[in-house]
C-alpha cells in the first residue's frame, strides 16, 4: 500500500497542519519508507519467539529496607540561615500578592 500526495494532504488535514508540495512530497516518500520496512519486518518468521511483556528482560531490582540513622533536627539546623527551636524560619510567601 503505497502513500500517495492524496493521503499526505488528507492526513495533513486532520491533523491540522499546512505543508508545501515539496514537504508532501517529502512526506510521502518518508512514510513510504516506512511501511517498506514494516513489510520486511513481516516477512520474518516469528513462529518460534515467544510473546514478551516487554522488550527488555527485567527482573527485580528492590533491596532490603534497612533502618538507618537519620539527621538529627540540630544537625539538620547546624547551616540554616534562620532558625526558630527547633524550626527552618522561612518568609511569608502565601497571601502575598505577586508583583
Amino acid at each position: 500500500m503505497a502513500v500517495t500526495l492524496k493521503d499526505v494532504e488528507y492526513i495533513a488535514k486532520l491533523a491540522r497542519l499546512k505543508f508545501t508540495e515539496e514537504e508532501k512530497q517529502k512526506l510521502a516518500h518518508q512514510l513510504n519508507e516506512i511501511l517498506s520496512y514494516i513489510d520486511q519486518l513481516n516477512k520474518i518468521d516469528t513462529s518460534k519467539v515467544e510473546p514478551m511483556t516487554h522488550v527488555v528482560d527485567l527482573s527485580n531490582v528492590f533491596r532490603e529496607d534497612v533502618v538507618k540513622p537519620g539527621v538529627s533536627s540540630d544537625e539538620a539546623l547546624k547551616n540554616a540561615p534562620a532558625k526558630s527551636d527547633k524550626f527552618f524560619k522561612v518568609p511569608k510567601v502565601i497571601g502575598e500578592k505577586n508583583k
